[in-house]
């Protein structure tokens, strides 16, 4: 970057964001001082104004190199956690400076925002029947991506808080005070560990994730309703959606493998599970409770202003009956009261189902439901139309959304582990262990849906999917318990190129099966198919994997029309470009015609989660996002466009696909590669983050295909390489180089210019130095040089066909938080590859090798908040 470009880039910096990272910054250097002496905060920007030197070409990365040398252990590691430190404070600014932009775009006024729900009407031919069908379901997985422990979470939440109120105070008395809380909420962080000390356990992951539903989810969820609901009304100025029924359905269905995933981990058991169901309902019941007792104390409409139904009346002369104690002690806290009464009766119902009091507990979410609505009813006949359709609404959105059980809860289990049950329970004979493991989890889901619905748990995922007799597995195993059987829908997984191959195939089969015949007729032919986007990638190469799974959309759709099957297609991404990650709505837009039709399902991982609903404003808008390319993605003039350019253009594409297939095979299987890839990266270390209750490997074996996609692209993301996400794609450019379709399929191809973008993305968090002196750790300079020369390839051939004179030219906020950022993760990258060329090397007595993982490992959560992706 020449230092032109820089200092505009800097210059380019909105005022407020400035304001807001000056201000962190300056407090963070005030801590540093008072714990380490002028000292330590004189080594700190000595150390950035050398790394933004080198960047700009003034100063030798290698005189950076020698500069970090020159510190002793203990310093390189102060210098480390103020660097990792500086991330999250600089990742809070850039968040609140996210929400006040979403604020002033609400209310600018004009033409809707872009990818807005305003946006997405503007398009449709029939809002209202669009969105009768909607479906959008977000899977929270554990998939170990986040590395900052919870207290470091609990801790920059803190300091957000307080920078909220700072910037809206005018007081100055105020101020001083916010400002001082500031300082001891940012000596705290300094002073945190930054790494856990114990491994997670999957229950610590379902405490974790159930944060982002306690502090956020719960509440944004009727907000987002009402903003649809908003939009679809129209243009007609008197009708503010709080005087008729709402136009909005509740569209949104939270589902979680937390608790449920077991795949490769030994640590997710039925009891685990059982567990992870009881956490979740007790959350949900008290949020309920809470939002019941709070509308149901502000219901002080009077029975003379809001006489009572009928029906009202009877359903409170029947619980006067059944609960006379209950009913009489609300009441006379309410005469004259009866809609309050009777919500204030539901809230006490509520915490009854909550503490196990089946007398007066409900007996599921439908019955909370009905009540709800014979009030709403009620309140309508009698003229009070705000009061029913206004905050009421909003709890029965939440009860539709959420039911009792908050998230629907998803079993995975791979296929080899079915097969060896089913072979025992064949037999008859004893069963091991692990099959007795099976067995036990599909008799928790049979006491999950008894008491909570079977809407709460009945998709049991199969990884690894290879024929029918995986999925007819399931359904015998699920059989055999006979009276204690679950009602399952089964859902393969197709993770690899030869599977996703077969996947049309294999439901052809599949359908012919007595147990998914008879779930297609109870559920009206609905049918549910997963994509594995991470271990695809992982085998084949991004270039190649993305095409593979666009033809296994496009072909399942096919088959789903042919054979009467409404298909949702669950995606399993990750949060990073090389997992199948990226801006989600692109992704949408970019899907097969007619593999999309209203319902979109996929998975949130790791940092994905805090990133897209750690706030309500990011929440809001993140959803909104998504609604508005799953509502273009299933018209028929976006279907038919991307169609006719899908045809037009494949020829070109299956040429590039196969030289950047053959070009990624030919590297990851070059022998020694796995051990090269070992020594040149912080993979065997990143365990030792304790970021997730599992495993990195399926089995514990040394191989490139046991490892999980997670360590995979994390510890390429480390050494600034990047690989998972572009490499293969400048071989398959070259391949295609001069084509005259070229340029046009990037302009008109939606899953073309996906795949084009995505990869210039993370080109720029690429860096060649930095990349260089990782890649020499391995002492394979033909792997380094084949790496090096993809990457230049790559960098050229993608300019190239953008058109842009460097990487993310025409996205102006991207390029300037990634070029901000970079010259701070050098300085963490340099940190780690001092610690990780001493362990790799060897020698170190104990007391200074346990020194040196401790430096990587800091600097390895450095890096991860810095980027902003792990995994």
């Amino acid at each position: 970057m020449t230092k032109s470009l820089a200092t505009r880039i800097r210059l380019d910096l909105p005022e407020e964001l400035r304001a807001d990272v000056r201000l962190l910054s300056s407090l963070l250097g005030r801590a540093l001082v008072e714990y380490g002496g002028q000292d330590l905060l004189d080594d700190v920007e000595n150390l950035r104004h050398s790394v933004i030197a080198a960047r700009k070409g003034d100063l030798p990365g290698d005189r950076v190199a020698e500069l970090v040398a020159s510190w002793s252990l203990e310093r390189a590691e102060l210098v480390a956690r103020a660097f990792s430190v500086y991330f999250h404070l600089t990742n809070l600014a850039e968040e609140h400076h996210r929400v006040r932009t979403l604020r002033q775009r609400d209310v600018a006024g004009g033409e809707p925002q872009r990818a807005s729900f305003a946006a997405a009407v503007a398009e449709l031919e029939d809002p209202v029947a669009a969105v009768a069908g909607l479906e959008f379901r977000p899977v929270f997985t554990a998939h170990p991506t986040e590395a900052r422990r919870r207290a470091v979470v609990t801790s920059i939440s803190r300091v957000s808080d307080l920078l909220h109120a700072y910037n809206g105070s005018g007081a100055q008395s105020e101020r001083v005070d916010l400002r001082r809380r500031m300082r001891e909420e940012i000596d705290l962080l300094w002073r945190t560990a930054q790494r856990r000390q114990q491994q997670m356990d999957p229950l610590d992951e379902v405490r974790v994730a159930l944060a982002a539903f306690d502090e956020t989810i719960f509440r944004a969820v009727p907000r987002i309703y009402r903003s649809l609901d908003t939009v679809l009304k129209g243009d007609d100025e008197n009708d503010d959606g709080a005087t008729r029924p709402p136009l909005a359905p509740a569209y949104l269905r939270f589902g979680s493998w937390i608790g449920g995933d077991r795949d490769g981990n030994p640590y997710v058991t039925a009891q685990v599970t059982r567990q992870a169901f009881k956490i979740q309902s007790q959350h949900v019941l008290i949020a309920l409770e809470n939002a019941a007792t709070r509308i149901g104390r502000q219901l002080t409409v009077h029975d003379g202003t809001t006489p009572p139904s009928p029906a009202l009346r009877s359903a409170l002369g029947a619980a006067r009956t059944a609960h006379p104690e209950a009913l009489g002690e609300i009441a006379a806290r309410s005469p004259g009261e009866p809609h309050r009464q009777y919500l204030l009766y539901a809230a006490e119902r509520i915490r009854a189902t909550r503490t196990r009091n089946a007398d007066l507990g409900y007996g599921g979410p439908g019955e909370l439901l009905a009540d709800l609505v014979l009030l709403q009813e009620s309140l309508a006949a009698a003229g009070a139309t705000r009061q029913a359709y206004g905050e009421l609404q909003h709890l029965l959105w939440q009860v539709e959304t959420f039911g009792f059980h908050l998230a629907e809860l998803e079993i995975r289990q791979h296929s080899a582990v079915h097969e060896k049950a089913l072979a025992e329970v064949r037999a008859g004979g004893a069963l091991s262990p692990q099959t007795e493991e099976v067995l036990d989890t599909m008799r928790v889901v049979a006491w999950a849906q008894k008491r909570f619905g079977e809407r709460a748990c009945s998709r049991y995922i199969i990884s690894f999917s290879r024929s029918a007799a995986d999925i007819a597995a399931v359904y015998e195993l699920a059989a055999s318990l006979g009276a204690e059987a679950p009602v399952l829908d089964v859902v393969p997984l197709f993770e690899t190129g030869e599977d996703l191959e077969r996947a049309v195939e294999v439901l052809d089969e599949a359908i012919g099966l007595p147990p998914v015949r008879d779930r297609l007729a109870r559920t009206g032919r609905r049918l549910e198919v997963m994509l594995g986007y991470s271990d695809s990638a992982k085998i084949l190469g991004p270039a190649s994997a993305t095409l593979l799974l666009y033809d296994t959309q496009e072909a399942l759709a096919r088959w789903a029309e042919a054979n009467d099957v409404t298909l949702t297609l669950f995606h399993g991404r990750g949060g990073s470009l090389g997992r199948g990650g990226g801006p989600a709505g692109r992704a949408i837009l970019a899907q097969a015609p007619g593999s999309v039709a209203g319902r979109f399902k996929v998975t949130e991982q790791g940092e994905v989660i805090f990133a897209r609903y750690g706030h309500p404003e990011i929440a809001r808008r993140h959803v909104e996002q998504v609604t508005h390319a799953v509502l273009l993605a299933s018209t028929p003039e976006v279907e038919r466009t991307a169609r006719e350019a899908a045809a037009r253009f494949r020829p070109l594409a299956d040429r590039l696909s196969e030289a950047a297939n053959r070009a990624f095979r030919g590297l990851v299987e070059a022998e020694g590669f796995a051990e090269w890839f070992s020594r040149v990266s912080p993979l065997g270390e990143i365990g030792e983050l304790r970021i997730g209750s599992r495993p990195s490997r399926r089995t514990g074996a040394s191989t490139l295909d046991d490892l999980r996609a997670i360590p995979w692209v994390f510890a390429w993301t480390q050494t600034r390489v990047n690989l998972p996400a572009w490499f293969g794609l400048g071989s398959g450019l070259a391949a295609v180089a001069g084509d005259p379709d070229l340029p046009e399929a990037y302009a008109s191809w939606p899953l073309f210019a996906a795949m084009i973008d995505n990869a210039e993305m993370s080109l720029a968090k690429t860096d060649r130095d930095i990349a260089e002196r990782y890649l020499a750790l391995g002492d394979r300079p033909d792997l380094s040089a084949a790496v090096m020369a993809e990457y230049d390839r790559t960098l050229e051939l993608v300019l190239s066909v953008t058109g842009h004179t460097r990487l993310l030219e025409n996205r102006v906020v991207l390029s300037r938080a990634v070029e901000l950022r970079n010259p701070y993760v050098d300085a963490l990258s340099h940190l780690q590859l001092r610690a990780l060329r001493a362990l790799r090397e060897g020698g170190a007595a104990g007391g200074e090798e346990a020194q040196l993982e401790n430096l990587l490992l800091l600097s390895v959560n450095g890096v991860a908040a810095g980027l902003q992706n792990t995994g």
